[in-house]
């Protein structure tokens, strides 16, 4: 019998539905939820949410946020989260290249700036790392410029 889950953000559902196993990216670590887990309340890092039903996979780029565990349903609450088929290769490639250039700034701005760069350049790296890894185009993975391209 599946487990319920429920992947959300702050400003939409990602997934809701049934799932067999979700493997979640904790900040200690991969963790592997099924039907019938202990009770859990995580912290999650910067990762890929799989989502497994009936041999079906559903993945998702995220970027921190908690998870909760109940014998009957898993919750995701992601800061950021996209679904890895939804990416926009070009826009994540952009957002890269322009967090770059204002990291190479870095002395003229101030440290609360800096964080924001930095964290928008993880964002950019785990999506564009993420379409790398799993969106297939037919049966060719999708080719992206990796930072030794750059």
């Amino acid at each position: 019998m599946p487990i319920r889950c429920e992947v959300v953000t702050q400003d939409k559902f990602l997934f809701e539905g049934p799932a067999d196993i979700v493997i979640a990216p904790g900040s200690e670590g991969r963790m592997a939820i099924l039907p019938h887990h202990t009770p859990l309340l995580a912290t999650l890092s910067y990762g890929v949410l799989h989502v497994r039903h009936e041999g079906r996979e559903e993945l998702f780029a995220i970027a921190g946020g908690v998870i909760e565990v109940r014998p009957d349903i898993v919750i995701v609450l992601a800061n950021v989260g996209e679904n890895i088929d939804e990416i926009d290769v070009a826009r994540a490639e952009a957002a890269k290249a322009r967090a770059v250039d204002l990291l190479k700034r870095a002395p003229a701005q101030t440290t609360e700036e800096y964080l924001a760069v930095d964290a928008a350049l993880r964002r950019s790296k785990l999506r564009l790392d993420a379409v790398r890894r799993y969106r297939r185009v037919g049966r060719q993975r999708l080719r992206i410029k990796s930072d030794k391209d750059i």
